[in-house]
């Protein structure tokens, strides 16, 4: 299966808007992390949901891409998420993935949000990606 390098440049070559960085793939799981910048906070100083949502999906799609290779047209089908406390607006979010279940035809993980540095998590993200028929990588 792919190693964080080749998820990392398959994502620069495929998702480039991304702005999430691959920080480590493991067998199950995943974790990225999100720079934030004053572009992602609303009011209130705190980072926006639509960031942290992001983080939530890229951290299942890596992981998902960890588990069953380097397949473009996995696609998330389902993602709730439960914002926890106010993010820190001067670090990173990091997105730490566990997949919970990969079959043939869908992948469910969990994907537990953090300020970078500090112990409580902000979100928690329960997520589903469909994986397209065929070889998987």
């Amino acid at each position: 299966m792919p190693d964080r390098d080749a998820i990392a440049a398959f994502l620069a070559a495929e998702f480039p808007q991304t702005r999430c960085t691959v920080l480590s793939v493991e067998p199950g799981g995943a974790t990225v992390a999100h720079a934030v910048g004053p572009a992602e906070l609303r009011p209130g100083g705190t980072v926006s949901g639509p960031v942290l949502m992001a983080v939530a999906d890229v951290a299942l799609y890596v992981a998902v891409l960890g588990a069953i290779g380097l397949v473009p047209l996995a696609v998330t089908t389902d993602l709730s998420i439960h914002f926890l406390r106010k993010p820190a607006a001067d670090r990173r979010v990091v997105g730490v993935c566990r997949l919970m279940k990969v079959g043939q035809r869908l992948a469910v993980g969990e994907v537990t949000l953090y300020s970078e540095g500090l112990d409580e998590p902000v979100a928690h993200a329960v997520g589903t990606y469909a994986i397209p028929p065929g070889p998987r990588a």
